[in-house]
């Protein structure tokens, strides 16, 4: 651990993350889904049609474990996969109604739990922490 604190600073930031996917957890529940689902959910309504390859690419996880979740979440009736018109042999993933509103539902819960995580921060400290984790992860 240096003297500069830094050690300290990676630590404290590897706990906020700790706690911010708990939480992420905590908020799926009620909708069964796992942080993956949720993420690839967001990406395929997103877009107009999303490849399971760019899906893999924006979650940045494998294409075979990109099928799987896409499997999951048409199975849960939340996307369809469809023919793609620009090509016959690939196929685009498509959210359904139910998996629209289910994304705006997350969507809100999440911003809920998120407020009240930072709430505990002054707006003046939110703006600072935002522009600081900004810096970093540019």
């Amino acid at each position: 651990m240096g003297g500069d604190g830094t050690a300290d600073l990676g630590d404290l930031v590897m706990r906020v993350a700790r706690v911010q996917r708990r939480r992420f957890r905590e908020v799926l529940e009620p909708w069964d889904l796992s942080p993956h689902h949720a993420r690839a959910l967001v990406v395929i309504c997103a877009g107009d049609g999303v490849r399971l390859s760019d899906l893999a690419g924006k979650l940045r996880i494998a294409p075979r474990s990109a099928t799987e979740v896409a499997d999951a979440l048409q199975e849960r009736g939340l996307i369809e996969r469809t023919p793609d018109p620009g090509d016959r042999r690939a196929v685009l993933l498509r959210a359904t109604d139910e998996g629209r509103r289910v994304r705006e539902e997350i969507g809100a819960a999440r911003a809920a739990g998120a407020a009240e995580l930072f709430g505990r921060l002054s707006p003046e400290d939110r703006e600072i922490l935002a522009r600081i984790l900004r810096a970093l992860a540019d």
